[in-house]
């Protein structure tokens, strides 16, 4: 029985150590352990962790912003996908993700992914990051820290923090000499990665500076920009500047732009007769700067220019006018006229006619107004006269054109002009008056000439009677017959003598000479006779 009971203790002694050794693999080996038990991670540690927990982000200036770069691993044994990363920065940096390389696809047992952090330098110190990131693995979180020291050295003292950034930093008009506007932009951008908006921006300066803005800057998303447009008008010579003031809703809530310029402007000089050329105006100019009759006038003189429009676009002639009044001096509406309309390098011709109404200098001068450059063309007028011509000697010009007087009607004003006394009968006066007129048409063999009364200018009656008289003009002094052809200036005229002075016909145009009755030897007898009695 005591053999028994020791073989019955062995048993259990040998079982016992069977079941400890039993759970001892148990324990190491877990594929032995319960299914259920086992998480699918398999004996991962997590999953997803940080190559270097802590990363050294270095030295950053005020101002500045670096990027710090964190790498993970996938330590476990099953492919890992990555979610949202949130940022928990220190009170002296502010931080955004630059880049994420692990989100570009699951991450595989072993591999690595890299996230770029941009860190913004806003407060000298130490600063420090906490990044959390979530994942698919058996710990659904991983953490890294980010730390270093922001200086505050010499070059990083002058530097503040921006939330929004300019472009240009400074907006310098430089030296301006002529009296003009310049315009140049400045860019706005938000460089953070939240919204930022635009509560206020101003131009603080003086109001003799002559800065004005225009924007239309509101809400900037991250990565946004806007653009704010300063134009400089100076008033006042010298130096001129300003700030561009930028109230935002960002965390440094201020940015500015300094403005600054030199107006120097130069000496006044006499304002040019022609101006310069304008893109998108029409331009006046003449083929004389002066017009001048020379010297030694003595009858009615006449020059011709032409205007041009040496412009791009059409130029409209707006009004022509002479500035003095009572020295002879006229234009003919012929030519260039008002309302007449030049395209780009078209012209028209302008004719002024001097008839001197007292012996000495003319000054005098012609303005043409128009829509064009500058808007008025000012063309001096000279001359030197040595006598007067009586403007009652001017050939006047009593009907034009190509119509023959034929009718009663015409008849009758010839012969209303001619100062018949009534001594004949009504119809044989009609009858003598149209055929003055038809031999005056038919004896015309000249149509060539466009301005035929042009040619009497300048002539004057000087020996005046009812049948005959004497003229005198440029081509020396003439006899005239009442009822006689005479050629001058090289057209035929037909010459009918009236009470009041010479009418010439030509091709149905009637020009009439008048004379001066001041000339009469009745005249000065009487006045001589009056003179005489009154002393």
């Amino acid at each position: 029985m005591t053999a028994h009971f020791l073989k019955n203790i062995a048993f259990a002694a040998v079982l016992g150590f069977t079941l400890v050794c039993a759970s001892a693999a148990f324990a190491q080996y877990p594929g032995f352990g319960d299914p259920g038990s086992r998480s699918s991670g398999g004996g991962d540690s997590g999953g997803l962790a940080p190559v270097m927990p802590k990363v050294d982000g270095g030295k950053v200036p005020v101002g500045a912003t670096a990027q710090v770069v964190v790498r993970f691993r996938n330590e476990g044994s099953q492919p890992v996908e990555t979610g949202l990363i949130r940022l928990y920065p220190s009170s002296t940096v502010s931080g955004e993700v630059a880049l994420n390389q692990c989100q570009e696809g699951a991450l595989p047992p072993g591999a690595e992914c890299a996230i770029a952090i941009s860190v913004k330098a806003l407060q000298a110190g130490a600063w420090r990051m906490e990044m959390l990131m979530s994942h698919s693995g058996r710990s659904r979180l991983v953490t890294a820290t980010l730390a270093g020291l922001i200086e505050s050295g010499s070059k990083g003292a002058k530097m503040i923090s921006r939330d929004i950034e300019t472009v240009p930093s400074e907006l310098n008009f430089g030296s301006l000499e002529d009296t003009q506007t310049l315009i140049e932009p400045v860019i706005l951008r938000n460089i953070t990665s939240k919204p930022i908006s635009v509560t206020d921006i101003y131009i603080d300066t003086s109001e003799q500076a002559g800065y004005t803005l225009k924007t239309e800057c509101d809400v900037l998303e991250a990565g946004q920009a806007c653009m704010a447009v300063v134009t400089w008008s100076p008033k006042l010579a010298g130096r001129s500047s300003g700030v561009l003031v930028v109230n935002h809703s960002g965390p440094s809530a201020l940015a500015s732009v300094p403005l600054k310029g030199i107006y120097e402007p130069q000496d006044v000089e006499e304002a040019e007769i022609f101006p310069k050329a304008v893109p998108g105006r029409g331009l006046l100019v003449s083929s004389q700067s002066e017009l001048d009759f020379g010297g030694d006038v003595e009858t009615a003189s006449t020059i011709t220019v032409s205007l041009v429009n040496a412009g791009d676009v059409d130029l409209n002639i707006e009004n022509i006018s002479i500035a003095g009044t009572d020295n002879g001096l006229s234009f003919k509406e012929e030519g260039c006229a008002v309302g007449t309309v030049l395209a780009p390098i078209e012209a028209c011709p302008l004719t002024l006619t001097w008839s001197p109404s007292r012996i000495g200098a003319l000054f005098d001068d012609i303005q043409i107004q128009h829509d064009g450059a500058r808007g008025v063309l000012v063309l001096p007028v000279r001359g030197q006269s040595l006598s007067a011509v009586s403007q009652d000697q001017r050939a006047i010009v009593l009907s034009g054109g190509n119509a023959i007087i034929s009718s009663s009607q015409g008849a009758a004003e010839a012969l209303l002009s001619s100062g018949y006394d009534g001594n004949s009968s009504i119809e044989s006066q009609q009858q003598e008056a149209e055929q003055r007129n038809v031999q005056a048409v038919s004896s015309n063999a000249y149509r060539g000439v466009s301005n035929p009364a042009g040619v009497l200018d300048g002539y004057k009656i000087t020996s005046f009677s009812p049948t005959r008289a004497i003229i005198n003009g440029p081509g020396g002094s003439r006899l005239v017959f009442d009822n006689e052809e005479i050629v001058l200036g090289g057209v035929p005229w037909f010459v009918l003598i009236q009470k009041s002075g010479i009418e010439f016909l030509h091709h149905g145009q009637r020009v009439l000479l008048l004379f001066d009755r001041s000339l009469s030897s009745i005249n000065r007898v009487s006045s001589a006779s009056g003179a005489g009695t009154a002393g």
